[in-house]
């Protein structure tokens, strides 16, 4: 597969921002409700940022308006310093629902995608066989002729992953993009987004609500929580360096503390929301 992973040279995480919030912060609301309120979030070049928190609280609707899908409100996002109003960013989006081509099987989808890439660079034959080395990458090399009405959901995901690698943006957007996967296959593409986001320059926003997986992959966790007025969030580094071995991550105190930690955050936030919470019987009285 060296077709594949020698695509980019290594580099290290800057200090330049892919993606900036103009102003001091955006709001979204859609007919009348508000989900967004105030978030003021910029993600720097070359770094994995993870969304985490519980559904409903915003994260997919963010990462939408990064993806330019949608447009604040109030505020601007600026991706490689042009606003996404004006221009939609150039990235890789991976959605819950796959957005597979249903006509087109998983070695035509990756193809498409590569075409756009390459503009006429490989032939054919070139392009089916770069195809077959993404899908491999993702454990779908067995696949290439399947179509996605022929594909369970884990395998329509694994290829839309393909498709987002192969699509060769320096940013990712990946919204729980593993949350249909047995926990095997799951733990493979853990592993092989770090390696993306370490040896090749790609800043990558991935949304989750499992911590074990936000805290394995994230140089930097934003969470996520419900308020009365749309969601607010805090930032946290995530203290362990990288690479980062599983096995001895996991089992650590240090790795439990700050679980325990990043819980506790999402927690809280809950529990606010509860309490700013004012629930109204038919009579009208407070219950």
């Amino acid at each position: 597969m060296n077709q594949v992973t020698a695509v980019r040279k290594p580099v290290e995480q800057s200090d330049l921002e892919k993606i900036k919030v103009q102003a001091k912060s955006i709001s979204f609301g859609y007919q009348g409700v508000n989900i967004l309120n105030h978030i003021d979030i910029d993600v720097k070049e070359g770094e994995l940022l993870v969304l985490m928190g519980p559904s409903g609280c915003g994260k997919s609707t963010f990462l939408r308006l990064m993806a330019g899908l949608e447009q604040p409100n109030d505020g601007e996002i600026l991706v490689n310093g042009v606003s996404s109003a004006d221009l939609i960013p150039d990235c890789g989006v991976v959605f819950q629902d796959y957005s597979l081509f249903p006509w087109l099987s998983a070695e035509e989808n990756i193809v498409l995608a590569l075409k756009q890439k390459l503009k006429g660079k490989k032939t054919k034959k070139e392009l089916q066989l770069l195809a077959a080395d993404y899908l491999g990458l993702v454990q779908l090399g067995h696949a290439v002729k399947k179509y996605p009405g022929e594909m369970s959901g884990g395998m329509k995901q694994r290829a839309a992953i393909a498709r987002a690698l192969a699509f060769g943006s320096d940013l990712m957007l990946m919204d729980e993009p593993f949350g249909a996967l047995d926990p095997l296959t799951r733990i493979h593409l853990q592993d092989l987004i770090l390696q993306i986001s370490q040896d090749q320059n790609r800043t990558i926003v991935f949304v989750t609500h499992d911590a074990d997986e936000a805290i394995y992959l994230a140089d930097r966790i934003v969470m996520f929580s419900t308020g009365s007025q749309g969601a607010v969030t805090t930032s946290v580094d995530v203290p362990f360096t990288k690479p980062r071995n599983r096995k001895k991550l996991f089992s650590s105190s240090e790795f439990t503390r700050f679980r325990e930690h990043i819980l506790s955050i999402m927690n809280q936030g809950l529990l606010d929301n509860l309490e700013d919470q004012q629930f109204v019987g038919s009579n009208g009285d407070k219950i």
